[in-house]
């Protein structure tokens, strides 16, 4: 299994990026929670702390197809490190306003700020996968790696931070997700050599891949998959909550991110003969069926085992569906349209966690999980009625790169 993941690192520069890139995301799975304990400790109020929360993560959703349309358009180092100290600056300026009693007013719009100055580095990374690997086999082994490297982030990072923010100070775990964020994001950005170069067309830029009908399918099918996430995550903490085992939500939602970190390595090693949507639409399918016993069930245990056995499918599908959105995107909007498919998942989450917490509050944690079900058989019932518009074909003729010097913006 290991083998197709040693052979990615065989081009020039592919170390760089991957390392900066993975520091420079690790506080995509932080902010979030970093937000809430700091402002919840500082302000005493869950409700203006969610919120606030909540705000950065629309701003992002909202923001983050334009930042990769500047990225396709202006290239990834021009783009990237005005945004991110940006960013910095912003989450800066947020902790300064909370600690000092500011007017709530500015601390949504201190977020708000933040959350539109976050760039999608996962989308980068890929996209400079994808220049490096353009009609390659090992693409799809890179995806699996991203996907794997995704899971390991949000696995970790809510740990880091919790830890740090009730251990040692409410600042530190968003002061770390600052540092990682700046000092991350220019790193990468600065890898030069491996950044894909801006595409020099007649008619670069104009339109948008959201209006391309395989792309708009696919961000309605992860918008989906954003709600089963984000009511999840919500719903098992009030689940553990209520069988007296709060501490247990922790593992319970790691079994589920678990389970995704092991099919997407499995996934990744494999060469792979059915095609690209045959495998998203049965990635889907096992999906909902793994979701489907959780409303049945009243046991810590057996809601970790099956959060387990539905997270083995969660990998498998989001790296089918980069692959797919590669081959759906013309080249100059590539970024742009992988952007598309972190935004549908934010705006999903946000969905997500909001119907799950209503739901649970009106009808307790094991009834609400049927939210989780039912959007997860409205992504296969999505992906189903529209298949045919993610009929690709299994290779590009974008040729691979082979970087020797700087390819950068």
């Amino acid at each position: 299994m290991v083998g197709p993941y040693r052979d990615l690192f065989s081009l020039p520069g592919v170390k760089g990026f991957v390392i900066t890139g993975f520091i420079g995301r690790m506080p995509m799975s932080m902010l979030g929670i970093g937000v809430v304990l700091l402002i919840s400790a500082l302000t005493g109020s869950y409700a203006t702390a969610g919120a606030i929360s909540a705000t950065v993560s629309v701003a992002f959703a909202v923001a983050g197809p334009l930042s990769g349309r500047l990225v396709d358009m202006f290239g990834q180092t021009r783009v990237l490190i005005p945004l991110v100290l940006l960013h910095g600056a912003a989450l800066v300026a947020l902790m300064l306003l909370a600690g000092n009693g500011a007017p709530v007013w500015t601390l949504f719009v201190a977020g708000a700020v933040a959350g539109a100055a976050a760039t999608s580095l996962g989308s980068m990374v890929r996209a400079r996968w994808t220049y490096l690997f353009s009609g390659s086999a090992r693409l799809h082994t890179a995806f699996s790696f991203e996907s794997v490297a995704d899971e390991v982030i949000f696995v970790s990072g809510p740990t880091i931070v919790t830890a740090l923010a009730t251990m040692v100070s409410p600042y530190a775990g968003l002061l770390l997700a600052v540092v990682l964020a700046v000092g991350g994001t220019v790193a990468f950005a600065l890898q030069r050599r491996t950044a894909p170069p801006v595409v020099r067309t007649g008619r670069r830029h104009q339109g948008t891949p959201i209006l391309i009908p395989g792309i708009a399918l696919l961000s309605a099918v992860f918008l989906a998959m954003g709600a089963v996430f984000g009511s999840v995550d919500l719903i098992t903490v009030a689940f553990a909550e209520d069988h007296g085992v709060k501490s247990a939500a922790g593992p319970l939602l790691g079994a589920f991110a678990g389970g995704s970190l092991v099919a997407g390595l499995w996934y990744g090693a494999r060469a792979w003969k059915i095609s690209l949507h045959t495998r998203f639409r049965r990635g889907l399918a096992v999906f909902a069926a793994g979701l489907t016993p959780i409303v049945l069930i009243d046991n810590v245990i057996a809601m970790g085992v099956t959060l387990f056995v539905a997270g083995l499918a969660i990998s498998p599908t989001i790296i089918t569906g980069y692959a797919l959105v590669e081959r759906l995107v013309p080249t100059h909007l590539l970024t742009e349209g992988m952007s598309w498919i972190s935004t549908s998942v934010g705006f999903g989450v946000a969905i997500g966690a909001w119907a799950g917490g209503r739901l649970t509050d009106l009808f307790g944690a094991s009834n609400a999980y049927a939210f989780s079900l039912l959007s997860g058989l409205l992504a296969v019932g999505i992906a189903l009625g529209g298949s045919a518009l993610l009929r690709v074909p299994e290779t590009t003729v974008r040729p691979a790169a082979h970087p020797t010097g700087d390819q950068g913006s």
